[in-house]
C-alpha cells in the first residue's frame, strides 16, 4: 500500500498563503499523509491554471486521494473556474458546486473545513443549538453560507434559527444582540464589540486580520468582546480542528479510492470501514479542543 496523499496548488508568492500551506503540509506528514505542494508562478492564466488542476485530478502527476487550491488566487484568475476543475471526489476543502449542492440538500459529501469545525466545537463544547438563535456575520461560500446550513440542518449541531448578516446589513447591531450563538467571520478586524453581544452568548471568532501595532503588527480577529472580563464570552479558536477535518476528509477519500480501485473509483460511495475511522478521528478532535479551550 501507500500513504495516502494531499496534493496542494499554491499559486505566486503570497508570504500568508505559503506559511499556511507550510502548516498544512506539516500537520499532514504528522499524521502519515504525503503532502506535495505545486508551485506555480503568480502570471499564470486561468487556462493554464485550470489545465493543470485537472490533470492532477487524473492522477497524471501521481495518485492524489485530495486536492485544494491555495486562495486567495491572483486577481487576473477565476477562482470559480478552478475550482471546478477539482473533482469533487477528491475537493477535500468542500469548495465544488456538487460538494456545495449536497451540503444544501443535508447530505454532505465534503464539507468546508471551517464550517464544519465551527460546528464540531459547539458539539464539543456542549453548546445547545436547537431552538437557539445564530447570528453569522459574513457570507462567503467558504464559511458564512456553508454554516448557515449547517446550523439550520436537523440534528445535532443544528435545528438553530440562523441570521446571515453581511455588509448591507444596516442594523446590525440590533440583530447581533438578539443572538445566542454569534459567529464572527467576515474579515474585518476588531467588528464585533461587547455593546453588540448579549450577556451569556457564545461567540466565535473566526476571523484572521493583521493590523497595523506601532512599527509591527498583529494578528487579530473580528471580535473585540474577548478583552472585556465583565461580558465573559466564550471564544474558541478554530485553526487546529480545521486541520483535522481537512485530514479526516483525505484519509476517507484515500479509503474510499484503496477499496474500489483507482479504475472504478464512482463518486459519492462510503465503504463501512469509513464509519469506524470517522468515530475515532471525532473522538481524537473533541480531546485536543477540550484542551484548548
Amino acid at each position: 500500500g501507500r500513504p495516502p496523499r494531499l496534493v496542494v496548488v499554491l499559486v505566486g508568492d503570497v508570504a500568508a498563503s505559503a506559511s499556511y500551506v507550510k502548516s498544512k503540509a506539516a500537520a499532514a506528514k504528522r499524521v502519515g499523509i504525503t503532502a506535495d505542494v505545486f508551485s506555480i508562478q503568480e502570471s499564470t492564466t486561468t487556462a493554464e491554471l485550470v489545465s493543470t488542476v485537472e490533470a492532477i485530478g487524473r492522477d497524471e502527476h501521481g495518485p492524489a486521494d485530495g486536492i485544494l487550491v491555495q486562495l486567495p488566487l491572483p486577481d487576473h484568475v477565476d477562482a470559480k473556474a478552478v475550482l471546478d476543475a477539482v473533482p469533487p471526489d477528491r475537493d477535500v476543502d468542500g469548495f465544488h458546486p456538487v460538494n456545495a449542492g449536497l451540503l444544501s440538500q443535508g447530505r454532505p459529501h465534503f464539507i468546508p473545513c471551517t464550517a464544519a469545525g465551527v460546528q464540531k466545537m459547539l458539539l464539543d463544547a456542549g453548546v445547545e443549538t436547537r431552538g437557539k438563535h445564530a447570528v453569522i456575520v459574513g457570507r462567503s461560500d467558504i464559511v458564512g453560507k456553508p454554516l448557515a446550513l449547517l446550523l439550520a440542518s436537523r440534528g445535532p449541531g443544528g435545528d438553530a434559527t440562523v441570521s446571515v448578516c453581511h455588509s448591507h446589513t444596516s442594523n446590525l447591531k440590533e440583530v447581533t444582540q438578539q443572538a445566542d450563538i454569534l459567529i464572527a467571520a467576515v474579515g474585518i478586524p476588531q467588528l464585533i464589540t461587547a455593546d453588540m453581544v448579549k450577556p451569556g452568548a457564545v461567540v466565535i471568532d473566526v476571523g484572521i486580520n493583521r493590523i497595523a501595532d506601532g512599527d509591527t503588527s498583529r494578528l487579530v480577529g473580528d471580535d473585540e468582546t474577548k478583552r472585556l472580563l465583565p461580558l465573559q464570552p466564550q471564544a474558541f479558536e478554530l485553526s487546529l480542528l480545521k486541520l483535522a477535518l481537512r485530514r479526516s476528509h483525505i484519509l476517507r477519500e484515500s479509503l474510499n479510492r484503496l477499496e474500489m480501485g483507482l479504475d472504478g473509483l464512482r463518486f459519492g460511495r462510503r465503504p463501512q470501514l469509513l464509519e469506524h475511522l470517522g468515530t475515532a478521528s471525532s473522538q481524537g478532535r473533541k480531546s485536543r479542543t477540550s484542551a484548548r479551550t
